[in-house]
């Protein structure tokens, strides 16, 4: 199995059977976990940002240079 090809993401829509088919690229009787979820209509576009902005916190070279000399 090479970790290249993994993670996977298949969107599908489950017909009325409920029966729902996928093809991997993995030799047969390989160990998989499978995670059903519906998705989300939420936004977390502002929760998103906020992480990527607070990481600004440790950039920071004065900072950096009283721990560097500590």
């Amino acid at each position: 199995m090479s970790d290249s090809l993994l993670p996977l993401r298949f969107d599908v829509q489950v017909p009325p059977d409920g029966h729902v088919e996928v093809q991997l690229p993995l030799l047969a009787g390989s160990q998989v976990t499978l995670y059903v979820v519906e998705p989300s209509d939420a936004d977390f576009g502002d929760l998103l940002a906020a992480s990527v902005t607070s990481t600004d916190f440790w950039d920071n070279p004065e900072d950096d240079e009283d721990w560097n000399n500590a």
